[in-house]
């Protein structure tokens, strides 16, 4: 129907009928074309109520024309629509599996979005906190001057006050209208790392700077006294010897250290007479007692381990002396070898003084000791189970200490089953 048409009709039946029946037919036109106008109207207003490109309205003429269009920008719309979705919901994604914690933060301040590992880290849950300002949850005046300094250029690094062993290394990086983005990083072995070479570093040079210093002072002695009986000298000369082998044994344990250090399996690996081993260490343990404690040696199995002997020897061995060294005169020691659960187990038992539980965690560190001054009365160089430790974990062994103070420690190596094999006849 179209406006020419309404209007040459009543002119044709004007011409051939009368004025009367023309104008009927008019308004008869008129009325049809307002009720098709008024149908897609409406048409039309529904539509916008509920935009769907599935449902756009059909029409005639200039309304078809007019659906087209709004088909294909409703269409272009959705498909806009659809990727930012994708796109945020990527982004989402990508957030959350970051290693990193990641808080997205408002002008204010205040928290937009954030990811699990900064909930782990900070304690947030973000449908209570979404809007919650993040010094609230971050309450230390280093962060709360950071945020207000505007200068991000270098990270801040804090202890976490939710969990005082977690170090937090923090950037801000401004983006969009004065929004802000927290990324969190969790640098807690990191700076355990840094700290262990800072101590490894003044420790090796304190341990051989004494003995340097006590060789030194001997030999200016030895230089100024000119008259030096047979007895004196022979003294200073014992003197210096101590040191000087103290020195080796330093270097000696720094260089096995090394050498373990710098692979993660063990080297020839060979069938390892176990009960024979701990019999050697026993008569060496003898030795270095010199009849001060009591040593036992309890075999309850007699299975071999796959390993390098010459590694679990030097574990075994610092396990045993360093029972020797911290158990008082009188005291008793017990070596002993089962199979326990399905793993091998060498334990050394001892009655000495024990130590305290903050202590535990830290003892496989290089130069770590519980007493300083006692650990060089002893003649421990302070590596002996840091070396043990790694010999064992080369050997997919881990070692296990319980101690209970003023009773005595018990150290165990434990060794999967799959590095046990059955004994062999010896002659």
């Amino acid at each position: 129907m179209t406006l020419g048409l309404m209007a040459v009709a009543p002119l044709v039946l004007w011409a051939a009928v009368g004025a009367v029946p023309a104008l009927i037919l008019m308004v008869i036109l008129l009325l049809f074309y307002l009720l098709h106008h008024l149908r897609n109207l409406n048409a039309l207003d529904g539509w916008l109520c509920k935009p769907d490109v599935g449902t756009v309205p059909h029409g005639s003429g200039l309304w078809e024309e007019a659906f087209s269009v709004l088909y294909q920008l409703e269409r272009r719309q959705s498909d806009s629509q659809h990727n930012l979705s994708n796109a945020l919901e990527r982004f989402q994604q990508a957030g959350e599996a970051m290693p990193d914690g990641v808080v997205m933060m408002n002008s204010s301040g205040q928290i937009e979005w954030c990811n699990p590992v900064a909930e782990t880290q900070f304690g947030i849950n973000l449908e209570r906190d979404r809007g919650q300002w993040m010094t609230y949850l971050i309450r230390q005046a280093q962060f709360t001057d950071y945020l207000a300094a505007q200068n991000y250029r270098e990270p801040l690094i804090f202890k976490s006050t939710r969990n005082r062993e977690l170090v937090l290394s923090i950037q801000l990086i401004p983006f969009g209208d004065e929004q802000k983005l927290l990324i969190s990083r969790d640098i807690t072995q990191i700076e355990r790392v840094e700290t262990m070479r800072r101590d490894f570093v003044a420790n090796v040079s304190h341990e051989l700077s004494t003995p340097l210093t006590v060789v030194g002072g001997f030999l200016e002695t030895l230089v100024d006294m000119e008259h030096l009986d047979e007895t004196q000298t022979r003294h200073y000369l014992n003197l210096m010897f101590d040191q000087t082998n103290r020195m080796q044994h330093l270097v000696k344990d720094l260089l096995m250290l090394s050498k373990l250090e710098s692979t993660h399996t063990a080297h020839r690996e060979e069938k390892v007479d176990v009960p024979r081993l701990l019999r050697d260490l026993l008569r060496d343990a003898l030795s270095l007692s010199a009849g001060r404690h009591r040593l036992r040696l309890n075999l309850a199995s007699e299975c071999w381990l796959l390993g390098n002997e010459d590694e679990l020897r030097s574990a075994f061995g610092n396990l045993v002396s360093n029972a020797i060294r911290y158990t008082p005169d009188g005291g008793e020691i017990v070596l002993q070898w089962e199979e326990w659960e399905g793993e091998g187990v060498f334990s050394v038992q001892d009655s000495g003084v024990g130590i305290e539980p903050q202590h535990i965690p830290r003892l496989t560190e290089r130069f770590y000791r519980v007493d300083r001054s006692r650990s060089r009365e002893t003649g421990g160089t302070g590596l002996g189970l840091a070396i043990a430790k790694h010999a064992l974990t080369r050997h997919q062994a881990r070692l296990e200490i319980e101690s209970t103070p003023g009773k005595g420690s018990t150290f165990s190596a434990c060794f999967p089953a799959r590095r046990l094999i059955a004994g062999e006849a010896t002659n």
